[in-house]
């Protein structure tokens, strides 16, 4: 008996001591430095593989030609998120349709994102809340244009035959601000027409019109090839009106078009409002950071002049409107914060 006991106790040692060679003290992660927190860098996440409308401009505008790229980038990045580009009517078109989620993500000008969200202006009394920011891209010019040389400032517009724009766009908002600064209504101190860039462009060459309105970033299509056929002005704005236009329209910013931006046109002074890509608060958050990644990662292979002005701090300078978390992710990860919802 006592050697049966005795063979029990030395099997129970053994036991034990195979069950402590066989378990391991779990090390705790190495932690960051005080103060700060450990952010994992991927550039890409699983995307959602549901194709996403971004609904960008007019055919001949910078939103849709740069749209086009920004498209074909991130859908060929291989992460999973698919985004195509389409055209519209410009902001506030491109707001109207996220809401029905006919589309998914928009083109906005800084000002008409700033009306949706507040429920202002184009949007009074009716505010859609339902997006976010993705990411700001580069300042779009108010391109006042012209093939008449006798048209100089915003004041010889009086009795004029101008284009302000598409309906449901921006540009008629920014017409009426700038009309407005100069003492100018558009209703009755001139011969309003509502043209897209195109349409304004190929007016303009026919002598249809006298001057337009285009909001874009320079160059843009339908003034290059205006330019290239015809004469082309564009109508300065003056320190003093531009500080008025301000005092009631601080989103407004002073921009300098260089000299021959378009072929053979002088330099001009005007205002500008930011370009910024938005998207409905369900777009997933691993699409939303693929986009931003896909924009800032390969920006140096994206076939597009506006590229050459991506900023990562202008990017996250939106603050009128919170962003996205999937673009907050992306930001983080660059030591930058930004507002979210």
């Amino acid at each position: 008996m006592k050697k049966i006991l005795s063979l029990l106790m030395a099997a129970m040692m053994m036991a034990s001591v195979l069950a402590g060679c066989g378990s391991k003290e779990e090390t705790p992660a190495e932690s960051a430095p005080e103060g700060e927190t450990p952010v994992e860098s991927t550039g890409e996440a699983t995307g959602s593989g549901v194709e996403l409308k971004f609904s960008t401009g007019g055919e001949q505008g910078t939103y849709y030609g740069f749209g086009n790229v920004l498209a074909q980038a991130i859908t060929s990045a291989g992460t999973g998120t698919k985004v195509t580009a389409v055209t519209s009517n410009g902001s506030q078109d491109n707001i109207e349709q996220m809401e029905m989620n006919t589309r998914q993500l928009g083109f906005v000008q800084s000002d008409v994102m700033s009306y949706a969200y507040e429920g202002t202006n184009l949007f009074e009394g009716m505010p859609i809340t339902g997006f976010s920011t993705v990411v700001a891209l580069y300042m779009e010019q108010v391109q006042i244009v012209t093939c008449d040389p006798e048209i100089k400032t915003v004041a010889d517009l009086k009795g004029k035959t101008v284009s302000i724009g598409a309906a449901g766009s921006g540009v008629f908002y920014n017409a009426v601000d700038i009309l407005s600064a100069y003492d100018l209504n558009y209703e009755t101190d001139i011969k309003a027409q509502y043209q897209d860039f195109g349409d304004s462009a190929d007016a303009l060459q026919d002598g249809k019109i006298d001057a337009a309105f285009v909001v874009a970033g320079a160059p843009t299509v339908a003034i290059t090839t205006l330019a290239t056929s015809k004469d082309t002005y564009l109508v300065s704005l003056d320190d003093e009106h531009i500080a008025k236009l301000q005092e009631t329209s601080p989103y407004y910013s002073k921009y300098v078009i260089p000299a021959d931006t378009y072929e053979g046109v002088p330099e001009a002074t005007t205002v500008a409002v930011s370009a910024v890509i938005i998207a409905r608060d369900d777009v997933s958050d691993a699409d939303v950071y693929n986009i931003v990644s896909t924009i800032f990662e390969k920006k140096d292979s994206l076939a597009h002049d506006k590229a050459k002005e991506l900023d990562l701090e202008f990017a996250a300078g939106v603050t009128n409107v919170p962003y996205h978390p999937g673009a907050a992710q992306y930001f983080a990860e660059k030591g930058i914060e930004v507002p979210t919802k």
